[in-house]
């Protein structure tokens, strides 16, 4: 699975995820105990590998079995969740390192995969916390790692948030999110229409992909903090040596 879906991941992501954006999700005769024994089995407890050493998250590794194993094997839609993408290392390396950003605050964590940042805000004090992630899989990976961190799960939503009517969220995180053209224009809108309305704060995690840095929204951004990836992140990501938290501030 290592070589036919993860590497597919890492070099096309944005066709990928795009397609699992849009495509209908599979209905499984499972439960949420089922998923979380699975998840279990089949991930590995990762801690000191990241930005965010203090941190652990259930991930794939190669002594996981779906590293090799033929990815028709695997039940689920694609895995994002069991990646710690660098813009999401970046996001929630921030929070850690600036407490004040999220203490006592409402936070989103858009798109939130793994759940780090959303850990991470809760960790820096952020008086609640949700988390967003269109794939149930995810939104349970999420409350699994809450757990490991000794912090209680963290609620979550698996709607499509973006479009919909704004909340008044002090905070909104969004890491790797900028990854298709077109999310990307759907994202700007209506980030603007959350600042608009409530002068919600954005902060965007992002290592330099293509789709990032040539989208228009780049002009609007302002850079809070970069930071250089750990070796094995560098060789996970191909080529991208260092990843950016930016803030948010349309005209």
């Amino acid at each position: 699975m290592k070589r036919a879906l993860f590497m597919s991941l890492r070099l096309s992501d944005a066709h990928l995820r795009k397609r699992f954006c849009v495509r209908q999700y599979v209905q499984y005769c499972k439960s949420g105990q089922d998923i979380m024994h699975f998840i279990s089995e089949n991930t590995e407890i990762v801690r000191g590998q990241s930005l965010t050493p203090e941190i652990s998250l259930r991930l794939f590794t190669p002594k996981c079995r779906f590293w090799t194993e033929r990815p028709e094997l695997w039940p689920f839609p694609e895995p994002f969740w069991a990646i710690y993408w660098p813009g999401g290392q970046a996001l929630a390396r921030y929070l850690l390192n600036k407490p004040e950003v999220s203490a006592g605050k409402r936070v989103l964590d858009l798109g939130c995969g793994c759940g780090a940042s959303a850990i991470a805000a809760k960790l820096s004090g952020a008086t609640h916390v949700l988390a967003n992630d269109i794939d149930p899989v995810a939104a349970i990976a999420t409350q699994m790692n809450c757990e490991l961190n000794g912090l209680e799960p963290l609620p979550s939503v698996t709607e499509n948030m973006i479009g919909s009517k704004p909340e008044n969220w002090d905070l909104i995180l969004l890491g790797d999110m900028f990854y298709d053209e077109t999310l990307a224009d759907c994202l700007h809108n209506w980030l603007h229409t959350c600042i608009k309305i409530h002068r919600t704060q954005i902060l965007i995690g992002d290592p330099g992909r293509a789709q990032f840095e040539s989208h228009s929204i780049k002009k609007l951004l302002h850079e809070q903090a970069q930071f250089e990836l750990p070796d094995s992140v560098k060789e996970e990501n191909y080529g991208l040596t260092s990843s950016t938290v930016w803030c948010y501030r349309p005209a």
